[in-house]
């Protein structure tokens, strides 16, 4: 989220510094791995839809004014018990705000997502104009966008403490001290060390991905295979991949993607075990085996990454109590935040020059941890 803060502020014409620990990009948060899914008919809260109208702009934006490509629209589609929160879900954002999603039949469903086995008590769902997000590649264009507009970005710069001295906030780093009128903290997985009152709350959990490679690589190329997401019916949460992406436009790895999307085991930020496990594989052959069989042939490779997930799943994105006039924090997106990042970028930025934004992120607030 920092690098479209950072964009959005200096496009502003505001003096800006964004303090990276790491590199842009890295693979030991939450960003990395090539693709990330973007979707309307939301159904994690019905309330996120206006936040994804204006992100799905933004993103475009980004690309009018790179003349790079980031979003990928390859459709999804959704399977699950009727009963299931992702059925329930997606069809209740699409009623609401008039977001087209098909209703598949069983019988369609086998013809067209021929890749896939179901249970006949299964849903399908497609929703047309979701796809794909490339987060390093978005990422960069949106730390370039903002250096270009007079941002000053430090990279392999850890922030140790902030403290407000005065009308000014100081911020301590491995390197150096600093002053400035507004603190902006997107610290993902590290944000309990930062945000006062958070670490109690905020819940850091290791995830597996994995790229296999499939029996026949044609069925899931761009072009041919859609983005998914499955409700297991027996197991938490549910699994979700992409379609294989060519190397030469995505970089590697090389690979079908396919993960889970439940909280993992929990973990430091700072002391995560990135080895892939039994467990892992099991996991992945299990959802494999169950609805996509005769597919796997072999593992490509695999990546950790991290969720920052708050009690309730949903964000936040507020002003810090106590210090509302120069502190404002966002975090707890992992597991479904990517897709918001345009969007967040902007609303940071509001919040930080007109103390408000008019965009909808009231359900985000921070008191509801206090």
């Amino acid at each position: 989220m920092g690098a479209p803060t950072c964009y959005y502020l200096a496009k502003r014409g505001y003096k800006v510094l964004g303090i990276e620990q790491f590199d842009i990009t890295h693979e030991l948060g939450s960003h990395a791995g090539q693709s990330r899914i973007i979707r309307k008919a939301y159904f994690e809260h019905p309330a996120y839809v206006p936040l994804l109208n204006r992100a799905y702009e933004n993103w475009k934006e980004l690309e009018r004014e790179t003349g790079e490509q980031v979003y990928h629209e390859t459709g999804v589609v959704y399977f699950g018990q009727p009963s299931q929160e992702i059925v329930r879900g997606v069809k209740l954002s699409a009623s609401l705000y008039n977001i087209p999603v098909e209703e598949v039949d069983s019988t369609s469903s086998r013809k067209r997502f021929n890749r896939f086995y179901v249970p006949d008590s299964f849903e399908t769902l497609y929703e047309p104009e979701a796809g794909f997000i490339t987060p390093e590649k978005a990422i960069k264009l949106y730390a370039g966008q903002a250096v270009k507009h007079g941002c000053t970005i430090h990279v392999k710069e850890k922030v140790i403490t902030w403290r407000k001295e005065g009308s000014s906030i100081i911020v301590n780093t491995n390197a150096d001290s600093y002053r400035c009128s507004k603190l902006i903290i997107t610290a993902g997985a590290w944000s309990g060390n930062l945000v006062p009152g958070i670490a109690g709350k905020i819940k850091i959990t290791r995830q597996f991905v994995a790229w296999i490679k499939p029996r026949n690589w044609e069925d899931f190329s761009l072009n041919n295979f859609p983005c998914w997401l499955i409700d297991d019916d027996e197991r938490p949460g549910c699994y979700y991949g992409f379609p294989v992406l060519p190397t030469d436009v995505f970089g590697e790895p090389h690979g079908l993607k396919i993960a889970c999307h439940y909280p993992g085991s929990v973990t430091d930020a700072d002391d995560v075990d990135r080895q892939t496990g039994e467990g892992d594989l099991e996991d992945i052959r299990y959802a494999l085996d169950k609805y996509m069989p005769g597919t796997f042939e072999s593992m490509v490779t695999a990546k950790t990454c991290l969720y920052a997930s708050l009690p309730d799943e949903n964000f936040i994105i507020d002003k810090l109590p106590g210090f509302e006039k120069s502190v404002i924090v966002a975090c707890g997106f992992s597991g479904h935040g990517f897709k918001f990042a345009s969007v967040v970028g902007e609303v940071l930025a509001d919040l930080a020059i007109d103390g408000s934004t008019k965009l909808p992120i009231e359900f985000l607030n921070i008191k509801r941890f206090r």
